[in-house]
């Protein structure tokens, strides 16, 4: 993927609570120890247009929960670190922030890769971490830990909303797009065999992994196009994304057909693409600019106060990892390593779409996604007939995790 010329230094902290206690000097209790310390780890310079909105969200939650006291009188400081997309910086720098920054706990991670290399580092370390984005299913079953926690649902998740959708279409031949690397290929094979479960006349006849930021669009296109498929499900984002629908446009790829596609609908991968963004693809995202109920509004109307700009997905997702973050410090009534690991398991708090709950036997949590389809609005990409598919209806029975997480 290509990266911004700049990274934050190794040294980098921002810490928020001074400011936040500024501001709410006439709410905010004593503070009755120091501050609790999270060490956040993600690919900002890799990754802006999701991680921006993300930390400016994850800036907000925890100003005002520091506003309202704090964890029992103590500040919330967060410790940010930028590893580029890199898993060998990201171990490095988690190493540091455990022994130099002396966090109470990790979180952070976007890329499957990346997440996966910090996890390897808590369960070793003995240290919990609270993973925000990575999407690999690796992450809480093959390779789970009792110290890793995964908040956004995962690829066999949104691949099971999906399928719901893909599985009433007439398409029999199927093609696969996806980077090729861990995220991609857990989605790609968790959408054949769970479509193979819903239509077992369904048939894959191509695939295509380009590398990750650096896809050749019009091969791939071609390649896709030869194999004259009935749909495409695309796993393609960011800029990968973007440069797919551009040459595939130019060669007609989509023209009677279907596709269906993850995390298109998010506003992050959407928007950009202005009345390039496709119609009519089935996708997993976010309307932000459509969703009335009580909490996204009062989220919503908050993050416009702070930022002045729309949330977008990254937005919820950092905002909820440190609400999350919160609901489990209180719970554990300290910040040593096994009581808070034993608050995370079934840990509930509301989140801006509802009630997430992380699950005991594999700490995944029920957070949900929206499933809807594309539509040109005003000369921009947006989600039309859009549902929000819960978490909990789209994970494997606890005898099925059983056998995809040995340690369960």
């Amino acid at each position: 993927m290509p990266r911004a010329g700049h990274r934050t230094g190794r040294r980098a902290v921002v810490v928020a609570a001074a400011g936040a206690a500024a501001l709410a000097a006439p709410r905010l209790a004593r503070p009755q120890g120091g501050p609790i310390r999270i060490g956040e780890i993600n690919s900002y310079t890799a990754q802006p247009a999701f991680l921006q909105p993300y930390r400016n969200a994850w800036m907000l939650a925890q100003e005002q929960i520091n506003a309202a006291g704090g964890i029992d009188g103590r500040l919330i400081e967060t410790v940010f670190r930028d590893d580029a997309g890199r898993p060998e910086d990201a171990v490095r720098m988690a190493g540091e922030l455990v022994g130099e920054e002396r966090v109470a706990l990790l979180a952070g991670g976007f890329f499957s890769n990346v997440g996966l290399a910090v996890s390897e580092f808590a369960d070793q370390r003995r240290r919990l971490y609270v993973a925000s984005e990575p999407l690999t299913d690796a992450l809480v079953w093959s390779r789970g830990n009792r110290y890793t926690f995964r908040l956004r649902p995962s690829t066999y998740m949104q691949c099971a909303m999906l399928v719901e959708e893909a599985a009433k279409l007439p398409a029999k031949r199927w093609a696969v797009v996806a980077p090729n690397y861990e995220y991609g290929q857990s989605a790609a094979r968790w959408f054949k065999e769970l479509l193979g479960r819903a239509r077992p006349d369904a048939q894959f006849v191509a695939e295509q992994f380009p590398a990750l930021g650096r896809i050749d669009a019009g091969a791939t296109v071609q390649a896709l196009a030869a194999a004259n498929p009935d749909a495409i499900f695309n796993v393609t984002f960011g800029a990968d994304l973007t440069n797919f629908v551009r040459q595939a446009a130019t060669r007609a790829l989509f023209e009677r057909r279907r596709v269906v596609s993850l995390l298109t609908g998010e506003p992050e991968y959407l928007l950009p693409m202005l009345d390039e963004a496709p119609e009519d693809w089935i996708v997993t995202g976010y309307p932000h600019d459509q969703l009335e109920t009580p909490a996204h509004a009062a989220f919503r109307d908050a993050y416009r106060r702070r930022w002045n700009d729309h949330p977008r997905l990254g937005s919820v997702v950092g905002y909820d990892t440190v609400r999350a973050v919160a609901a489990m410090l209180r719970r554990a009534n300290g910040t040593g390593t096994d009581a808070m690991v034993a608050a995370m398991r079934g840990l509930k708090f509301d989140g801006v779409f509802g009630e997430v709950e992380f699950r005991a036997i594999d700490h995944q949590s029920t957070m949900g996604a929206f499933v809807g389809r594309t539509v040109l609005r005003d000369g921009r990409g947006a989600m039309a007939d859009w549902r929000y598919a819960d978490g909990r209806d789209h994970l494997p029975p606890d005898e099925v995790v059983r056998q995809l997480r040995p340690q369960a």
